[in-house]
């Protein structure tokens, strides 16, 4: 479940961030704030793991209110000012939307933020961590998933599956686009219509790759790939 918190002094722009939201498996509200102050006190007894943050907000501006947080959570700006995006990138921020945004940027910014090679798990009250994760658009519908749960990936056509330890999902974007999605260091291609997970990998014989009940061959030209792995 990723908490989230809207930080923003309009309200047509909570409407829009929770509709799109809410068209997301495990996005859950925590509270809506109209001013820095507001959100500033909500945090100081809750822990969230993602903020949507307006810039220009009365009482105390977003950066200035990101500035107070000792440490802060993921942080999507959400704002119609595009010349702050540099000071932006300087807090670590994950994402700088523009207003007005629709939804597959929006999404591509969530996936930013949750499927960052250089994200760090943040822990929630219980002691459970926020796994990596992307949102993948399969049947009309967005599915969210654990990037250690893909073993592989496999072209198909215009069409990409993704294969997970509990069931392969369907996307209709080429290899490339997803292996964009996915940390660099995590993923390695092996055939040109494959890239596997290597810590999933239970051997490897000749120019194959067996990883759970599944057979992945070596292209010609990624068997250097694969040699490092053997190093």
């Amino acid at each position: 479940m990723i908490r989230y918190l809207i930080v923003d002094d309009e309200h047509m722009a909570h409407d829009i961030i929770k509709g799109y939201c809410d068209l997301l498996p495990d996005m859950q509200l925590m509270k809506s704030c109209y001013d820095g102050l507001e959100a500033f006190e909500y945090l100081n007894k809750n822990e969230v793991d993602l903020i949507f943050l307006d810039l220009n907000m009365p009482k105390l501006k977003g950066f200035e209110f990101l500035k107070t947080l000792k440490n802060p959570p993921k942080v999507i700006v959400t704002t119609a000012y595009k010349e702050f995006a540099l000071e932006g990138y300087e807090l670590n921020i994950s994402d700088y939307l523009l207003k007005p945004f629709g939804f597959e940027r929006f999404l591509k910014a969530i996936n930013k933020a949750f499927g960052s090679p250089t994200m760090q798990p943040s822990v929630s009250s219980g002691n459970d961590t926020i796994s990596k994760r992307i949102f993948l658009r399969s049947n009309k519908k967005y599915t969210q998933v654990e990037i250690n749960t893909v073993l592989f990936i496999e072209a198909s056509g215009n069409y990409t599956k993704v294969v997970t330890a509990m069931e392969t999902i369907t996307v209709r974007e080429k290899i490339s686009t997803v292996l964009e999605l996915l940390p660099k260091e995590e993923f390695l291609q092996v055939h040109k219509s494959f890239a596997v997970a290597p810590k999933h990998i239970n051997s490897i014989e000749g120019n194959r790759i067996f990883i759970a009940n599944y057979i992945i061959p070596i292209g010609k030209f990624y068997k250097t790939n694969v040699a490092q792995l053997l190093k």
